[in-house]
């Protein structure tokens, strides 16, 4: 049995092609991120307990209760449905803020300009590390952000990011839509795969700390008429795994799959992901080396493939190096001379580089290079942006007076936020010893989420670029 398996299951569909048959007429829809939310409960938790302190009692508990009702039943009606041809923010804050704007808080897919996922290590246990994803998708100024947790989730990914241009999305937004799969079931696969659990991988740790040189020194592939479409399966499965945080089952899953098949650059590029993610996990230096020698393994093999080479760079953007990410980016550019995310890529390495006039340059050759309207329409803003900054000196500076001053209040926030938690044991600490102490722990407290909600209100305002016509209407 256990010989037929992989051969059987490598005839499944991916969750991509899977997409592809489901109606488009059945809305789905997911929850709003309760983080605001939550914010506004502990606000109103906190100023309760403060008017309780000043014997307001009446005050307090009306606000507490409308605190805990109101606020709770806001956040579970607050979501995010897609019904095949748009995607729209429903719920009553959205309705009433699109109400007061004069806007429809709604876009067509079409009109989407870009896609951005984060993945945040909630919690590790052994060799498993726990995601929580975040997965941003923006365009005509809206701005929707989808927050893992569940099959809404799962379900809106899968729906949504294949009617996309995968110009559209960066490297992990693609991984989600190809891989992102139930957890229990990627389990079940892997143990029908013969794959150990991470306690007993665990052990064997050392096998991943020298990959390259494995991987030169074998080679199976054509061995058996089916190794080919084994090493496939193995991949798809262990893209799974790593998507679902089994990082050590992923990465012998990968082992496995490379001694079969160790030429496939397509293969060794998740490979070398897969460990990098395992090494900023256990916060190892060694395994992060190892994994860029694997990206770079990837990068020789695959130096023919336009496709793969520009995915390549943005892994090594996203790592820090900027200087072998445009070498890629051009490398890739010159194979293909069509590819939209090497001159995209440019563009943003040159922005951290501080020149501007190939910024405009990179971003006018990705606008003629833009397959979609949405694209075109966000590269042409861009270059149109990048442009004024280059011809106006004034409105330079009022943009980098502007991103300063993000910086520094982004810093105050989180001081203010620290402060106000000092606060906290000395108002506890008071009612034990004296009034005195709980006066300055209250005063510390108010005083600094006072300053922290102004500031918190201050970045969201400042967070938007000054409008290219302010110069001129001044």
């Amino acid at each position: 049995m256990s010989n037929t398996t992989p051969a059987k299951t490598a005839e499944i569909p991916s969750n991509k092609s899977s997409v592809a048959t489901t109606s488009l007429d059945q809305t789905i829809s997911i929850r709003v991120s309760p983080n605001a939310y939550f914010i506004a409960l502990f606000l109103a938790t906190f100023l309760a307990s403060f008017l309780v302190y000043l014997e307001k009692d009446f005050f307090a508990l009306t606000l507490l209760a409308a605190g805990w009702i109101i606020l709770p039943l806001l956040a579970w009606t607050d979501r995010i449905t897609f019904d095949g041809r748009r995607i729209a923010r429903t719920g009553f804050l959205s309705g009433f803020w699109a109400w007061l704007n004069s806007t429809k808080y709604r876009i067509k897919i079409s009109d989407i300009e870009q896609v951005e996922s984060q993945a945040l290590r909630a919690l590790k246990r052994g060799g498993n590390v726990f995601y929580r994803y975040r997965t941003t998708l923006q365009g005509k100024g809206l701005k929707f952000t989808l927050a893992s947790g569940g099959e809404d989730y799962r379900r809106m990914i899968h729906k949504v990011l294949p009617l996309l241009s995968e110009n559209t999305l960066d490297n992990r937004s693609i991984e989600l839509r190809d891989y992102l799969a139930e957890p229990k079931e990627t389990l079940m696969k892997a143990s029908f795969a013969k794959i150990p659990s991470a306690d007993v991988l665990e052990s064997s740790l050392n096998e991943f700390q020298n990959p390259v040189r494995s991987l030169r020194a074998h080679h199976y592939a054509g061995k058996e008429v089916e190794t080919v479409e084994k090493a496939d399966y193995l991949r798809q499965l262990a893209n799974e795994l790593r998507l679902s945080g089994y990082l050590l089952q992923a990465l012998e899953t990968f082992r496995r799959a490379l001694l079969l098949n160790s030429q496939d650059a397509w293969l060794i590029f998740d490979f070398a992901r897969c460990l990098n993610s395992f090494a900023g996990s256990e916060k190892s230096e060694k395994l992060r080396r190892t994994s860029i020698a694997a990206l770079r393994l990837a990068e020789k093999r695959g130096q023919n493939d336009g496709e793969l080479l520009a995915r390549i760079g943005e892994s090594y953007f996203q790592y820090g190096d900027w200087r072998r990410a445009a070498v890629v980016f051009k490398k890739a550019f010159e194979e293909t001379q069509t590819n939209f995310r090497c001159v995209r890529g440019l563009a943003e390495i040159a922005l951290r580089e501080g020149k501007i006039a190939y910024v405009i340059q990179h971003f006018a050759a990705a606008n003629r290079l833009a397959e979609t309207p949405a694209l075109r329409r966000w590269t042409q803003k861009e270059t149109d942006y990048f442009s004024l900054l280059n011809a106006d000196e004034d409105y330079m500076e009022m943009e980098i007076s502007r991103v300063n001053l993000l910086e520094n209040l982004e810093n105050a926030k989180k001081t203010c936020l620290k402060i106000a938690f000092i606060g906290f044991p000395l108002i506890i600490l008071g009612l034990i010893t004296d009034e005195l102490t709980t006066n300055i722990g209250w005063a510390v407290s108010c005083i600094a989420l006072t300053v922290w909600v102004g500031l918190l209100l201050s970045l969201n305002l400042l967070s938007a670029r000054v409008p290219m016509n302010f110069a001129d209407e001044d």
